[in-house]
């Protein structure tokens, strides 16, 4: 397993791609052997997940038969929510509403704290720095970054306003002030490396039906990649990114193997027994 697919992230991604459509929690015992294929071993699920439960992603709850399991929270529901806005693309059509969203806040200094909690929250939904206190996004990223905001109750620090930029420097040239594109492109490069020999393996054995696991293990791993690149990468309007942008790639190798391996793997989830 590589530094980057921690088992921490790895059971979030499980949870986003499979463990919400269960009927109830997942037991303890499940997630074991789900995480095992990704190379998981059993004292690092356990860890992991108390870590979740002690940050409220995850909720203890037993099975009808009794067996100890785990339920995703109400926060954690809503996060995964707004993740497939970004990470299945269903925001294709609100990334054309042109315009940006930005987000001005004052911090008392007896709550100062707040300020880096604050800075963290808006980097982590996609925002850029247009100057001292001002942060930046794409007009489509509104609706989540007001109800995150009141989410994490920060919201009465922070004024919101939609806008138009008018100038002086071309747009295009702006946003490169913006955001650091030179980093987000490599990290759009660095799933390339990874995941798209994986897609060019499974595209060799067309035809052939996938083994469940195989497709399971192949699209949890690309997935856990994936999931992070919405995030970092803002979903720019392509007139405002430089030529060749690797994120144009990056998101079709992800969707391709969405499209393949997805539903495959859900069999792996579904065949053995729940119940330990």
């Amino acid at each position: 397993m590589s530094e980057q697919h921690t088992p921490r992230s790895l059971i979030v991604t499980f949870y986003g791609a499979y463990g919400r459509a269960a009927p109830g929690p997942v037991p303890v015992a499940e997630l074991v052997r789900l995480l095992a294929p990704v190379g998981v071993d059993a004292p690092s699920v356990r860890s992991s997940v108390s870590r979740l439960k002690r940050r409220g992603l995850l909720v203890p709850a037993r099975t009808d038969s009794g067996a100890a399991g785990y339920a995703l929270s109400p926060d954690a529901r809503q996060l995964l929510e707004d993740g497939d806005r970004r990470i299945y693309g269903t925001s294709t059509d609100a990334r054309r509403e042109g315009g940006w969203v930005l987000a001005v806040f004052s911090v008392p200094e007896s709550e100062r704290h707040k300020r880096h909690v604050l800075r963290s929250r808006l980097a982590g939904l996609g925002f850029g720095t247009a100057a001292p206190g001002v942060w930046i996004a794409p007009a489509h990223l509104y609706e989540e970054t007001r109800h995150t905001l009141e989410r994490l109750q920060l919201a009465s620090y922070v004024d919101l306003f939609r806008g138009e930029h008018l100038g002086y420097a071309p747009t295009a040239e702006a946003v490169g002030r913006w955001w650091d594109l030179s980093s987000i492109a490599k990290q759009h490069e660095a799933f390339l490396d990874r995941h798209e020999p994986v897609l060019r393996s499974w595209e060799q054995r067309r035809g052939t039906p996938p083994s469940p696991q195989e497709a399971y293990r192949d699209y949890l791993l690309a997935l856990d990649s994936w999931r992070q690149l919405p995030y970092a990468d803002p979903g720019l309007p392509p007139e405002l990114l430089p030529e060749d942008w690797p994120g144009t790639r990056s998101a079709a190798v992800f969707a391709e193997l969405d499209g393949w391996l997805r539903e495959a793997g859900a069999a792996f989830v579904t065949t053995a027994p729940r119940e330990p």
